[in-house]
């Protein structure tokens, strides 16, 4: 069976929750297609998050990388579109505050999301989700770790589709923080779970052409 990596975050600034820790505690170890689901949440950590990421992907050797982060104010589920090789925003957990620092030195500027992305908006709209692609990630943890899987598969060749998906507060979030959009926390897993589901068909149909080609 394939494995794909599936991460979120631990509670950061002022949020003592943080839904995506939720999520993939939830998902963790869930059939998905061919795919089974290993769960890993990340630090908050400028100096520490990318390189876990990338000893997770050494150890786990997965066939797909899905990072999560928590957007909150937005009322959508958004795909990332792209990664920037940038480092700036708020403190993170540890008391860092890069500001304009490059994520790479000599590092491409960016790099786009190797996932099903459009396909994955149009399935949780069928679904009754609202969902769009996102074209920033910003420069805070969430873009970082986007850039160091996307990087890190194309200085080593390897054909993983990696990226990143923000989601709104939980409600449980929203209580905490008062005016912020939120949704329950069953349809953030309903989310994630239709995207996982839309990258394994995708996976699988491209693995069936290429068998017919082989042939």
């Amino acid at each position: 069976m394939k494995k794909l990596l599936l991460t979120g975050f631990e509670p950061f600034l002022n949020f003592s929750v943080n839904p995506t820790l939720r999520v993939v505690e939830e998902l963790d170890n869930a059939i998905v297609g061919e795919y089974q689901v290993m769960g890993r949440i990340l630090p908050v950590d400028f100096t520490k998050a990318g390189s876990q990421l990338i000893g997770l992907i050494e150890e786990i050797e997965p066939d797909a990388v899905v990072s999560l982060g928590l957007a909150a104010g937005r009322f959508k589920m958004t795909p990332e579109r792209i990664a920037v090789n940038i480092k700036d925003g708020p403190v993170d957990n540890e008391g860092n505050q890069p500001v304009d620092d490059p994520i790479k030195r000599n590092g491409p500027a960016g790099y786009l999301s190797t996932l099903p992305i459009r396909h994955m908006i149009s399935r949780m709209i069928e679904e009754g989700l609202p969902a769009d692609i996102s074209n920033t990630a910003g420069a805070y943890l969430c873009n970082n770790v986007m850039y160091e899987a996307l990087h890190y598969m194309d200085i080593h060749k390897k054909d993983v589709p990696s990226g990143f998906i923000h989601m709104p507060a939980s409600h449980e979030l929203a209580i905490e923080h008062g005016n912020v959009p939120s949704w329950p926390h069953r349809d953030l897993v309903k989310g994630i779970r239709i995207c996982l589901e839309v990258l394994a068909a995708e996976t699988a149909a491209n693995d069936n052409e290429a068998n017919v080609i082989n042939q």
